[in-house]
């Protein structure tokens, strides 16, 4: 059957985006259904038979079905560990690493990271006036968040050690989208967290999503 990734039309959303970084990471053929999300696809059937919450993305590969992007991009990792790069490692100490870094981006970074996003970006996409206030708080939290990976930048080439992991995939959509907003100065202004940045928006696989993405665009 062949592995297919339910997502958005355009824009694709970050969510659907964490999950094409890792297939195409991992050199996987794959079928990408875009959902006309303005008429609602994803809240109807067959889609919510994949994810009954009516959110994208979803995953089918075989006769496993799944959504959530970031358990998603685990299964993916694991499942076709001998394909592409290796995005986990069964070394403990080290994988160890990478799950604490896979929680930091999503239980630290992520949601002040897409609260920028929408303001920044998607608001201006769907021609609405960006809240200030809320850009403001949460950039000042951003830097917070940004502080410490500069800090451990210092010591690693990546998050969770001196090769691309998991950890670095999932921030790619956020830094991404934020890199391309005033608030890239916040990244720029700390060198190692630029270096970082560069770095894995350079990788094959990212410059991949974002060329789907702007041929969605038409």
């Amino acid at each position: 059957m062949g592995i297919k990734v339910y997502g958005s039309d355009y824009p694709i959303t970050p969510n659907v985006m964490r999950v094409l970084a890792a297939v195409y990471e991992k050199e996987l053929e794959f079928d990408y259904v875009p959902l006309d999300m303005k008429s609602g696809a994803h809240k109807q059937m067959p889609y919510l038979s994949l994810n009954p919450f009516g959110q994208v993305p979803a995953l089918e590969d075989g006769d496993i079905k799944l959504f959530e992007s970031r358990a998603i991009t685990r299964y993916i990792a694991n499942e076709y560990e001998n394909k592409g790069t290796q995005l986990l490692t069964k070394d403990t100490k080290k994988m160890a690493l990478v799950e604490v870094w896979v929680e930091v981006e999503a239980l630290h970074f992520d949601p002040v990271a897409i609260k920028l996003g929408w303001e920044l970006v998607y608001k201006k996409i769907f021609d609405m006036e960006p809240d200030m206030a809320v850009v403001e708080e949460n950039k000042a939290k951003l830097a917070k968040v940004l502080d410490v990976f500069e800090a451990r930048l210092t010591q690693l080439k990546y998050l969770a050690g001196e090769a691309f992991s998991l950890a670095d995939l999932n921030h790619l959509p956020i830094v991404h989208y934020l890199m391309n907003s005033q608030v890239k100065q916040l990244f720029e202004e700390r060198p190692n967290v630029s270096a970082w940045c560069k770095d894995i928006l350079s990788r094959p696989s990212w410059i991949k999503v974002v060329t789907l993405h702007e041929k969605l665009k038409g």
